[in-house]
């Protein structure tokens, strides 16, 4: 059994030794923790104290304040003591990069100290080195005699500490042994523990944080289960997808990693890095522990959990045949649900991506017009736009006289009898047996397993949904049947924030797992408006690309800003995608200064990264294109290296 619940149908927290930050316990016998980070610099005291206490009030149980040199470690203590004063007693946590010695310094003044494994002691040059085994112990001797003296100094003044590994700066030495990969980041945070184990430390806390969603969740899996492999201590879990971005991209993407790990019932403090204003992190972060909050008290099942046949640490699509467009080598699709709405012209349309011009008669799909639509029992009143099926009732479907270009839905309970009837009267091609897990009988999955033309909508009223459809796919996965399913889930949550968050963790989970060959976003309300289905069709699409199993925009890698942040983040990040936003499948980075990025910005595309004061280094990939350049000529540079790569595409 994994020591967290990856295929269980019953929630469970993973059991955790507590730490103490203070005043505060960290751990799986309390609640998950929020936690932000300030933006300002720390060495404007009044300023780092004004943005706490906003941050406190919201709702921030834990203030990071970033610490890149002695000279702002030492001014840690004005801060502390301000907020001290003015009756504040939140934990402070030291953010450190490269400077061993501001950590020192810190960890004697705040509760929490955080280290990155990946540049405490060594740098990242990009260089390709080989180390033989005893070249490469030399360095981690070189590691234990620099990382030992903080290990005491925590200990001895009951400082806490998270080893926090991010993917994107992985050490030179790392990357060339095990990879630039989520076993490169775990080997990376076990080096720094098993020193601070061997001193008789353990207030610890760790994480594995990635912009990329699924190497976040691989990496996290990778970590309790190499943990419980080598008999270390069952440590709390700081989680947080890094440069998640803004507005709903960033929601999106940080539902995606971040809860699917809550599902599997690890992560014990939680940080959401949003290009906007910190204290804009803590109601999402809120929303995202909270829904777990009951499931804490219920029972524990240790038994009879049907074991994956997943490798957790690795993405694999499961393996499935080709139906019409459904399944195999075909990105997920996505099917508009209208079967409740007004749909009388074909400007109707025009919400789920599919635009008519009747000047000239014709239909326009953008990048993200949907791939089906399904109308019930109530067909379209005129013929669909090129690129889209229509899927309609099968007691629909059966009294239309041309339904060849049509696709049927049916019950399972229809299909079988269908199926046993006199005369098949089904679709020769594809037909879509809807059903919930419990409907997914040893006879049922026996008569869908011998007909090549079935795709399976699966739907769950289950309060723990995700858990139900992830137990019924894995059955089938381990049964071989390779039918393309198409993941269905009814957004009934009362406000946007929370429909997003909690259909972005559902659906987001399922296909970081690789599961799902399409998506169908319902509206739970009676008759949803074009704008209800408007922001489902462009959640749906928000979804599959934040899981990057389809991308049909350009999305961006930017940094929640930080002290040592040298331009204004939230109105750089949206100058920078005003201007590129209809660049489908390109990848950007911006990063406020060099700690993130180029590092955390790996899996972009190209970079825009502070260095220095209203200076901006410009990257295609990890490669500096420009150095240094006025951050006035930067965003008009970026784009003319995306032109001269031939990616630029006009509006």
């Amino acid at each position: 059994m994994t020591p967290y619940s990856t295929s269980s149908d019953t929630y469970r927290r993973r059991t955790t030794v507590d730490v103490s930050i203070g005043d505060l316990i960290m751990g799986s016998s309390v609640p998950i923790r929020i936690q932000s980070m300030t933006t300002t610099n720390t060495m404007d005291t009044q300023a780092t104290i004004d943005q706490s206490i906003r941050m406190i009030e919201a709702g921030c149980e834990l203030v990071r304040i970033t610490a890149p040199s002695m000279r702002e470690a030492t001014n840690l203590e004005h801060i502390r003591n301000g907020l001290r004063e003015r009756g504040y007693r939140t934990p402070l946590v030291a953010d450190i990069h490269y400077t061993p010695n501001a950590a020192e310094i810190a960890a004697r003044i705040v509760e929490k100290v955080r280290v990155n494994p990946g540049n405490y002691v060594d740098k990242k040059n990009f260089a390709v080195i080989e180390y033989d085994d005893a070249s490469y112990a030399a360095e981690l001797d070189r590691i234990r005699e620099r990382f030992t003296p903080l290990v005491r100094i925590c200990k001895e003044y009951g400082t806490a500490m998270r080893i926090g590994t991010n993917h994107g700066s992985l050490s030179d030495r790392i990357v060339n042994r095990y990879g630039d990969s989520p076993v490169g980041m775990v080997e990376s945070a076990l080096e720094f523990l098993r020193i601070a184990e061997d001193e008789h430390y353990y207030n610890i806390v760790l994480s594995m944080k990635s912009s990329n969603p699924l190497v976040m969740v691989q990496a996290y899996r990778l970590l309790v289960s190499r943990l419980q492999e080598e008999g270390l201590k069952p440590y709390p879990l700081h989680l947080g997808v890094t440069e998640a971005g803004d507005g709903e991209d960033g929601r999106v993407k940080s539902a995606v990693g971040i809860g699917t790990l809550l599902e599997d019932g690890l992560g014990d403090t939680i940080r959401v890095s949003l290009t906007e204003a910190p204290e804009a992190e803590i109601p999402v972060a809120r929303a995202l522990a909270e829904r777990y909050a009951a499931r804490i008290k219920e029972a524990r099942v240790d038994a009879d959990i049907p074991t994956s046949p997943l490798y957790p640490h690795v993405y694999h699509r499961r393996q499935t045949h080709a139906v019409a467009t459904f399944g195999h080598d075909f990105v997920p699709r996505v099917i508009a649900d209208l079967s409740a709405a007004s749909i009388t012209s074909m400007e109707d349309l025009d919400c789920i991506g599919h635009r008519y011009d009747a000047v000239t008669d014709k239909w326009a799909m953008s990048d993200q017009g949907c791939d089906y639509v399904y109308t019930g029992a109530r067909p379209l009143p005129f013929m669909a736009p090129n690129g889209i099926r229509e899927i309609v009732d099968l007691d629909v479907w059966r009294t239309l006289e041309n339904n060849f270009y049509k696709v049927p839905l049916m019950s399972a309970t229809a299909y079988l009898q269908a199926i046993t009837a006199a005369e098949r009267s089904l679709h020769s091609v594809v037909n879509i047996v809807r059903m919930a897990p419990h409907e997914a009988t040893a006879a049922v999955l026996a008569a869908l397993q011998q007909d090549p033309t079935v795709v399976v909508l699966l739907h769950s009223d289950a309060t723990q949904w995700m858990s139900a459809m992830r137990a019924c796919i894995t059955s089938m996965r381990l049964a071989s049947l390779t039918i393309p399913v198409l993941i269905e889930r009814t957004c009934a949550e009362a406000d946007a924030d929370t429909l997003q968050l909690y259909t972005s963790t559902d659906v987001g989970g399922l296909l970081v797992e690789g599961y799902g060959d399409g998506v169908m976003l319902r509206s739970a309300r009676q008759q949803p408006h074009a704008d209800d289905l408007a922001a489902l069709n462009r959640l749906a699409f928000g979804i599959l690309q934040a899981a990057r199993t389809r991308m049909t925009k350009t999305e961006y890698i930017s940094c929640p800003s930080c002290g040592r942040t040298l331009f204004d983040l939230e109105e750089t990040t949206a100058l920078i995608r005003a201007q590129t936003d209809h660049l489908k499948g390109v990848k950007i980075g911006i990063m406020g200064c060099i700690v993130n990025g180029p590092g955390e910005m790996a899996d972009a595309d190209y970079g825009y990264v502070g260095s220095g004061p209203d200076r901006i280094t410009l990257y295609r990939g990890q490669d500096i294109v420009r150095r240094n350049i006025p951050a006035a000529e930067a965003v008009a540079s970026l784009i003319d290296i995306i032109r001269s790569d031939d990616r630029w595409i006009e509006r």
